[in-house]
């Protein structure tokens, strides 16, 4: 851990992000406590029809709540030992999320309501988790030039001796159907720990 990031003690001391929805340009060190919402477990590339379905699937529960329009997030994740790049993409596994306002009690009749008219309705939870200390960037450009940002992350994880601690997080501030570069705008988080 670098000496402007370490506390008195010699703990992870992160910049606090004041922002769910914000990231820098540059690799940096977080923390973000505990958020919940509406999420779908499934497989297949995000380009296949059980992924579409799925984001439908969110959206029409969340109209149904009529809680605002946030972005919508994912995390993922493979069951192999291959890199994920390696490993065919309709073998992709991931969570996709949607925040809810903290207030926000139930979804049961939201996702009842919803079901009516889109069956996939009846997979989406009401979740929380908490990502703790993270590794983030903004991730500017095609989905395909990842790599090079998770590279710049992953070198500030070695200087700082973390570790991943949880899935591979990102969060899609531009629409994710967006297929100019020019517009695509992504925050990638990777939980971690120290090594």
């Amino acid at each position: 851990m670098s000496e402007a990031n370490r506390g008195v003690r010699g703990d992870v001391s992160p910049q606090e992000a004041v922002n769910w929805y914000e990231a820098s340009d540059e690799p940096e060190v977080v923390e973000h406590g505990t958020v919940s919402g509406l999420a779908v477990t499934g497989r297949g590339e995000p380009e296949g029809a059980a992924y579409g379905e799925s984001v439908g699937a969110l959206y029409a529960v969340l109209g149904a709540l009529d809680a605002p329009m946030v972005p919508m997030e994912g995390r993922w994740w493979v069951e192999d030992e291959r890199s994920p790049f390696d490993v065919p993409r309709d073998q992709w596994w991931w969570h996709l999320f949607l925040r809810l306002p903290d207030e926000t009690l139930s979804i049961n009749r939201a996702r009842e309501e919803a079901r009516s008219g889109l069956r996939a309705a009846a997979r989406v939870q009401h979740v929380t988790y908490t990502d703790g200390l993270c590794v983030q960037i903004l991730h500017k450009g095609a989905y395909s030039d990842e790599p090079a940002s998770l590279a710049r992350m992953a070198a500030l994880m070695k200087a700082e001796n973390l570790v991943p601690n949880g899935l591979h997080h990102e969060i899609y501030l531009s629409d994710p159907r967006e297929t100019d570069p020019e517009k695509m705008r992504t925050i990638l988080r990777q939980p971690v720990r120290e090594a």
